[in-house]
């Protein structure tokens, strides 16, 4: 029977701005199983450190951060898990447990650092009963909370590595599709899996193209599966209404090239196409996005809805 898991926030349960492989787990859990993860974002530079939570502030007291800005609950370890296998984590429910949010412009970074090379801090409210973001400015952005990072452990080469750049164990994705009802895919690099997640954001667009979003504190609901022997490469995800390949590479066009090669060869295996059926397929129906254009290795996920493909199998495309 599938069993039911707290992870809550503190220096002994996050690392801070890394990967690595060898960071042992926090918690073990069965596949099948559910987890809570509440997590927390932002450090003292860029929060109102008046505002945080007790254990956001002991955390940022006693936790040496890494090379990346990111607080991240976790790892789990998923009893089982081995290289060559795929972790899917079905999203249950994404809560935002804080009524404010932060974004920054830090020179040399984002989209147009020539244009904005000076450092900027905002606060801004979140209103949770009406799920909106009123700027001082003046307009309210409708919220769509996620999590920027839904990550297993890098491969045990690579080391540590920052939490800036996503990479294929998924990592600092930042794709706002990633909402509730959404089955994402990681490929699994260690036994275990070694699951982490945070980077909340309360809402952003396309491109999160100034650096950041409006990143605050969430906390999540998943379901943690096992698929053995998927053979998977890229993260990769079932939405409620789309099919969500991923591609990330330091120059745009190759990341649009390798979430269409993952679109065509999901569609190859899933619905008996040959592959240029399925290219022209793309060229009809599959819409390629610009996820994120600020973390090193940029992004473009590929998408097609769902109702226009034959499998009603969420789990379409990873083998058993």
């Amino acid at each position: 029977m599938a069993t039911h898991h707290d992870l809550a926030p503190n220096p002994d349960t996050v690392h801070w701005g890394y990967f690595d492989a060898s960071l042992p787990a926090v918690m073990e859990v069965d596949p099948g199983d559910t987890i809570t993860i509440d997590t927390v974002s932002g450090w003292a530079e860029v929060v109102d450190t008046a505002r945080i939570s007790a254990a956001h502030a002991d955390i940022l007291e006693k936790v040496r951060p890494g090379p990346g800005p990111h607080i991240l609950t976790g790892p789990v370890h998923v009893r089982g898990a081995m290289p060559g296998d795929a972790l899917e984590i079905r999203i249950r429910s994404i809560e935002l447990t804080a009524d404010w949010g932060w974004n920054v412009i830090r020179p040399l970074r984002g989209t147009l650092p020539e244009d904005f090379p000076r450092f900027e801090k905002r606060i801004i409210p979140i209103d949770r009963q009406r799920m909106v973001a009123p700027l001082p400015w003046g307009p309210e952005i409708p919220l769509q909370p996620f999590f920027g990072i839904l990550a297993t452990a890098p491969r045990p080469e690579y080391g540590r590595l920052s939490t800036v750049e996503p990479r294929e164990f998924g990592g600092n994705v930042d794709c706002k599709e990633f909402v509730p009802g959404t089955s994402v895919f990681l490929p699994v690099f260690v036994p275990g899996a070694k699951f982490s997640a945070g980077d909340g954001h309360a809402v952003q667009g396309d491109g999160e193209v100034c650096l950041t979003a409006l990143e605050t504190c969430l906390k999540g609901s998943f379901e943690l599966l096992l698929h053995k022997n998927a053979g998977l490469k890229m993260p990769r995800a079932i939405t409620p209404t789309h099919y969500v390949t991923i591609g990330l590479n330091e120059d745009l066009d190759d990341a649009a090239r390798q979430a269409l090669r993952e679109m065509i060869a999901w569609l190859v295996q899933t619905q008996g196409w040959e592959p240029s059926e399925a290219y022209v397929f793309c060229s009809l129906a599959c819409d390629l996005r610009v996820t994120q254009l600020v973390d090193g290795n940029k992004g473009i996920h590929a998408m097609v809805r769902r109702e226009l493909l034959a499998s009603p199998d969420r789990r379409v495309g990873v083998p058993a």
